[in-house]
């Protein structure tokens, strides 16, 4: 049985636990997770996806990370509380979330290519693939935020519901 949660127009896990099971997968990468949350955050700050909000920061807090940098992550720019390969992650999720025209800029994914090897850099593309995907899905059904609790899907690997 799906992991649900409560959203305004329909219960995705359910009726598409195929797709949202590939999707679960497909985002599962071996990227340092503080940097993975951190991303899946600050894409989901970008879209508006209050559920995604409420899961990444839960799931984050709950791995050690400092309340402060949750809460600075709009400003990463200006505060001093992220190291370099935080803020190559950082300027890659905002430019692949709001692709301009002409697509990511060279200096942001030259920036990230210093930061990250190989394997590491197409873990962290598909990261920002895949949540940005996540954000998509949970703004159309209107997924509720405040139920989700930390480790949730890691507890049930089949539960899909509204994962974020």
């Amino acid at each position: 049985m799906a992991q649900e949660y409560p959203a305004g127009r329909m219960q995705l896990g359910g009726l598409a636990p195929r797709q949202l099971g590939a999707l679960q997968r497909f985002g599962a990468t071996e990227l340092d997770p503080t940097i993975g949350h951190l991303v899946e955050m600050r894409a989901s700050q970008m879209n508006g996806c209050a559920f995604c909000l409420d899961m990444h920061s839960k799931d984050a807090r709950a791995i050690g990370e400092e309340e402060s940098r949750l809460h600075l992550l709009p400003a990463w720019r200006e505060s001093p509380a992220y190291n370099d390969r935080e803020r190559a992650a950082l300027a890659l999720t905002e430019a692949v979330t709001v692709l301009e025209r002409g697509g990511v800029p060279d200096a942001v994914w030259d920036e990230a290519e210093a930061r990250f090897d190989e394997e590491e850099l197409a873990a962290l593309v598909i990261k920002i693939a895949a949540i940005n995907t996540w954000n998509r899905l949970q703004i159309t059904i209107k997924a509720e935020p405040g139920h989700y609790q930390p480790g949730d899907f890691e507890r049930a690997p089949e539960s899909v519901g509204a994962k974020a």
